[in-house]
């Protein structure tokens, strides 16, 4: 019928949720493995500080059977992007973030560092010779020796791990009520030194060994027990804070050192000579070195042995919002 028009059904209203775009697939995260004298980190590289991790994430990255496995995390930080890093900024490009294997905020890592610096020159960011890493303990100056031919990435790299101080406190250790008496080291962390008859004799290290008195680390404290195996040699199991007995602790070998040269009455400070240990952990051999001006330089190995991308139910939590 001509000039008349049919009235058409309005369509339904659309479903809001079906109007909203679909939600972001999680970014993959790249990660790599490295270690030094085994003790083993998870690598995270984030140059703009643009991933949060929190402690259970750290926790779960550091699962040696639900997570990729590691004494602890190290997230990779250009300083200038980094509240806690900003001030180094100007005396080092790239903050080491470091978190223990619990998720908990370290202040140093002395292998941490050495793998931090390899990794920086796997990425290309740097080559062998001298760089300065920005840490929570302060800036470390770092120097990478150049690698043979056939694997110019395996040069030794030697970290100025700054002077150690030794408060005066008396501390004791305690295993399966066994006491030793223990040196009190700072070395941008806090140790307590004790030497034994047998290094069997620290106990099994799942748990921290007790220390007393407890006002001398209301943070807790890296424990290490440690045997002489010669002159100016020694070795050592370490409980470290946070992760429980490791493969190695750079620190802890530094302060190992420091307390092995007041014991033995060669305290370069008072001698004006350089004293060198060598230092054996269950994971190899680290060279520790205490200048007479009291700076303590630390020698060893570090290696990257895996790349590799985080799963997507991980990243989930990893990401901001």
């Amino acid at each position: 019928m001509d000039g008349v028009t049919t009235a058409q059904p309005s369509p339904p209203p659309q479903d809001p949720a079906r109007l909203r775009p679909p939600a972001a697939e999680p970014q993959p995260v790249a990660f790599l493995k490295g270690h030094g004298t085994e003790n083993d980190f998870v690598i995270v590289p984030d140059p703009d500080n643009a991933l949060d991790l929190p402690a259970d994430v750290v926790a779960r990255l550091c699962d040696r059977r639900a997570g990729i496995g590691g004494d602890g995390v190290l997230h990779v930080v250009r300083s200038a992007a980094h509240p806690e890093a900003r001030s180094m900024a100007d005396q080092a490009e790239w903050f080491m973030d470091y978190r223990n294997a619990d998720g908990s905020i370290a202040e140093m890592c002395g292998n941490g560092v050495r793998v931090f610096a390899r990794y920086l020159q796997h990425a290309g960011h740097v080559d062998a010779g001298d760089l300065a890493v920005a840490t929570r303990g302060g800036v470390k100056r770092v120097h990478i020796a150049k690698g043979p031919a056939h694997d110019p990435h395996g040069g030794d790299i030697t970290v100025r791990m700054g002077r150690a101080t030794l408060p005066d406190d008396s501390v004791t250790v305690t295993v399966d009520g066994r006491s030793w008496p223990a040196r009190n080291v700072n070395m941008g962390n806090p140790h307590a030194v004790a030497f034994v008859d047998d290094l069997a004799h620290a106990g099994d290290l799942y748990s921290a060994p007790a220390f007393a008195p407890a006002a001398v680390y209301p943070d807790g404290v890296n424990v290490e027990f440690v045997v002489d195996r010669g002159e100016r040699h020694v070795a050592l199991r370490v409980h470290e804070r946070g992760s429980g007995e490791t493969r190695s602790c750079g620190t802890g070998a530094c302060a190992v050192a420091v307390a092995a040269a007041r014991r033995d009455g060669v305290d370069p400070a008072r001698t004006g000579v350089p004293v060198t240990y060598r230092v054996d952990l269950p994971g190899g051999r680290l060279v520790i070195t205490e200048r007479p001006d009291g700076e303590v330089e630390m020698s060893g190995p570090a290696v990257i042995v895996a790349t590799g991308r985080l799963a997507a139910a991980l990243l989930a939590t990893v990401e901001r919002a």
